[in-house]
């Protein structure tokens, strides 16, 4: 609509400066062509989108060190969301997000999904496009959106979100395995690296959801690590509650236990309130470097013995996902410091 209201006030305002001087049937006409083009655009538009909004979050971020202070207004997240349908059995998902800036080696970076999906049978999906990288774990799974803070190895991969081509078998109700090459989420853009995914998505018990993942992942000069991520989500009523376990290891190293990452979220929804709970440890030996001195993590150094946590408060006003407002703090062992954010989310449903 913003679009048709733009066109049209150029050609009223185009009349009003020359409308003398320009025959009346072109002036018209080229109106009425105009909004027609665009009626039909919207109706088309509207025949294959099934979903069109966006979300937003805006947080006063607050940082306590020992004796200093700052803070912030700041506008986090601004997402625009299209889900869509083609044909029977071709679907696609588009998620932008328009805070993020693009460069000229990524032009893609800002959008996360940009994804087509071919249902090629009733147990089989395919996939190609721009989508999430098939790593396990539910902290990793989460829109970022609606995560506060996140595990060093979270947020020190370059890219989540990368050209990919897979696919889903549904092996019985609701149990999947899924496949994945995709670009390397150690590279900043897409390059020669890549990832090659496989993971179970499914359910050991009603109550018991599972996202777990074995990834043999290349770095930027080429070495490989695997990751071994077991992403575990439990439901009792109310109260949810997530574990997630990386391990991270390279051939080349002696211990397998010696670079890995476990975190526990727990929530507890009461009403239209949520009470919130996380906690992460993190830890890489010193000794998991190659000859030239050069780790085979590159997320999380050698050497590292990292704790964080922190807790919320979700508040949903009118009692569903539309908006939500939040206060949540946390700290680390590393900076010493205390993180506080309060803001608000709000999605505006489109279509």
């Amino acid at each position: 609509m913003f679009f048709l209201y733009n066109i049209l006030h150029f050609y009223i305002n185009l009349y009003l400066q020359n409308g003398r001087d320009m025959p009346w049937h072109f002036n018209m006409r080229t109106v009425l062509t105009t909004i027609m083009a665009l009626a039909l655009s919207i109706q088309a538009l509207a025949q294959s989108v099934d979903q069109l909004y966006i979300d937003v979050r805006g947080s006063y971020l607050q940082q306590i060190e020992d004796k200093s202070y700052t803070s912030t207004l700041a506008p986090e997240y601004f997402n625009i969301h299209v889900l869509g349908t083609l044909a029977d059995n071709v679907s696609f998902r588009i998620r932008h997000r328009m805070n993020v800036a693009v460069d000229s080696k990524n032009p893609f970076r800002a959008t996360d999904w940009l994804c087509l999906n071919w249902q090629a049978s009733e147990k089989l999906k395919l996939y190609a496009g721009k989508a999430g990288i098939l790593i396990g774990g539910f902290e990793y799974d989460s829109a970022p959106i609606d995560v506060y803070f996140y595990s060093n190895f979270c947020n020190n991969l370059s890219q989540c979100f990368a050209f990919s081509i897979g696919g889903e078998y549904e092996l019985t109700k609701g149990q999947k395995a899924a496949f994945q090459i995709s670009n390397s989420p150690l590279s900043s853009s897409f390059d020669s690296h890549y990832a090659y995914n496989m993971a179970w998505m499914g359910h050991c018990a009603p109550w018991w959801e599972t996202i777990w993942s074995f990834n043999i992942v290349e770095d930027q000069i080429g070495r490989k690590i695997n990751y071994l991520a077991l992403g575990n989500h439990c439901v009792w009523g109310g109260l949810a509650l997530d574990v997630d376990y990386i391990n991270r290891y390279s051939l080349k190293q002696k211990n397998f236990f010696s670079d890995w990452s476990a975190i526990v979220k727990l929530i507890w929804s009461i009403g239209k309130w949520n009470i919130c709970g996380k906690l992460g440890y993190e830890i890489n030996d010193a000794a998991n470097i190659d000859a030239n001195g050069l780790a085979y993590d590159t997320c999380l150094a050698p050497g590292s013995n990292y704790i964080y946590g922190g807790f919320g408060l979700e508040y949903f006003p009118l009692g569903n996902e539309n908006i939500r407002l939040h206060l949540a703090t946390y700290k680390d062992n590393n900076l010493k410091t205390s993180f506080i954010s309060t803001g608000l989310k709000w999605r505006l449903n489109i279509l």
